[in-house]
């Protein structure tokens, strides 16, 4: 089953720069060959469900070998089966109906 993923990953008693922490879990969703979009407060994600919950584990354990002891998470997850659709065919879709940017 496809998924789009809300996807947020805090690290816990690390300090406050956390870009490290990100850019590693980034790397391991690009990695795992999923179609990601980093903004300002986590990552869409686009893939099959398991191997999305694969990539999703697989960065609670890279960030904790780097040294974290706790992490949030927070996950938004998203399934349509009456038809295909993207992320981008989303943000499409809002941006047709909201009309030109300022």
């Amino acid at each position: 089953m496809n998924v789009i993923v809300d996807f947020s990953l805090v690290p816990i008693g690390v300090g406050t720069s956390l870009s490290k922490y990100v850019a590693k879990c980034e790397q391991v969703l690009r990695e795992a060959g999923l179609r990601i979009n980093l903004h300002g407060y986590g990552t869409n994600i686009e893939g099959e469900w398991d191997e999305v919950m694969q990539a999703i584990k697989k960065c609670h354990t890279v960030v904790h070998d780097m040294g974290a002891p706790r992490i949030s998470t927070i996950v938004k997850i998203g399934t349509r089966i009456d038809r295909k659709q993207t992320i981008q065919d989303k943000i499409l879709s809002v941006e047709k109906k909201a009309g030109p940017s300022l």
